[in-house]
């Protein structure tokens, strides 16, 4: 008989999967992972690039190349920080709307198919206990 999967080996492989379509998803809209979740950050504001680098987790010089690269594809802008003359916010352009838009529904789409063979009952448990296992963790992928 198989031992059963511990949780903490449960969510290691759960989070393998969810990078995998992750990734899968990205390449299919033409994205990268950093741009994907760069996308994903500034999806509803214009946000600094010290947040910007530590809600990726990336060093200045590592965004920065991420972030021009995103606006060379017309993904993104860099604006002035009206709060800070030395600072720039980047929000997305009309492109990296419509990139961030397919990307989202793709991603949701392929993750609710990682569900579809649970009952809705357990589904439903599943997605409340993870609604409250990730309350307090930054949104940066909305719903």
């Amino acid at each position: 008989m198989q031992d059963e999967l511990g949780t903490a080996s449960a969510l290691v492989r759960l989070t393998f999967l969810v990078q995998s379509v992750y990734a899968e998803v990205g390449r299919g809209c033409d994205l990268t992972v950093a741009q994907a979740q760069m996308l994903c950050s500034v999806a509803d504001r214009s946000v600094g690039m010290a947040e910007l680098s530590g809600t990726l987790g990336l060093e200045k010089s590592s965004l920065t190349g991420l972030v021009d690269r995103a606006e060379h594809r017309g993904l993104v802008v860099r604006a002035p920080d009206p709060a800070d003359r030395r600072a720039v916010r980047v929000s997305l352009t009309p492109a990296g709307r419509e990139a961030l838009k397919k990307f989202h529904a793709e991603l949701t789409a392929r993750l609710e198919q990682v569900l579809d063979g649970l009952p809705v009952t357990e589904r439903q448990r599943f997605n409340r206990s993870l609604r409250r296992i990730v309350a307090e963790v930054p949104a940066v992928f909305a719903d």
